[in-house]
């Protein structure tokens, strides 16, 4: 597992998501009420993990460092689908002791950059070409399926059905190129 700089020796022992939707609630006449579906909200990632041997705690105060850090990174894990998300918790699960430290933490899922998204910028340098009216993406490391749709508001079906020179859809490289559109 990955967020921005930092890179788990191992992946934590627990991880789950949850997914909600925001909903609101309005009385109508006769004791009644109506729903409003205000559309999905951000994807809350939590777990546990354990640092063991000589350096745990050293290690538990390198991930430390990283939640002091401001603003959201990319949390990848190899299993789940990338996201641009917060550090929102971090926590000692008991009594750190210099070779065993147990730790919680929380991921909040952030959607605000993926409409302001830059190229250029935000992936290390990778680039659209358009050929045609189509619209390809050359991939950088650290890319999945799922970010790039969003980046470009497509569904991810649609990326998997535009790309059917990709075999599996949770394994792409550096420098494929992806029909966005």
């Amino acid at each position: 597992m990955r967020f921005k700089d930092y890179v788990w020796p191992h992946n934590p022992a627990t991880y789950s998501i949850t997914y909600q939707r925001k909903v609101a609630v309005h009385k109508v006449p006769f004791g009644r009420y109506c729903m409003q579906d205000l559309d999905l909200g951000n994807r809350v990632m939590r777990g546990e993990g354990e640092f063991a041997g000589a350096g745990a705690y050293d290690e538990f105060r390198k991930l430390a460092v990283v939640f002091y850090k401001k603003g959201p990174g990319l949390l990848v894990h190899p299993v789940w689908m990338a996201a641009n998300a917060y550090f929102i918790s971090l926590s000692l699960a008991q009594q750190p002791r210099p070779d065993y430290v147990k730790y919680t933490f929380e991921f909040w899922e952030s959607f605000d950059g993926y409409g302001s998204f830059s190229v250029d910028q935000e992936a290390g340098g990778s680039t659209v070409s358009r050929g045609n009216s189509s619209v390809y993406y050359t991939v950088v490391k650290g890319d999945t399926l799922w970010g790039i749709a969003n980046r470009y508001g497509v569904t991810l079906q649609s990326l998997i059905a535009n790309n059917p020179q990709i075999k599996n859809p949770n394994l792409i490289y550096p420098g494929n190129q992806v029909k966005i559109r």
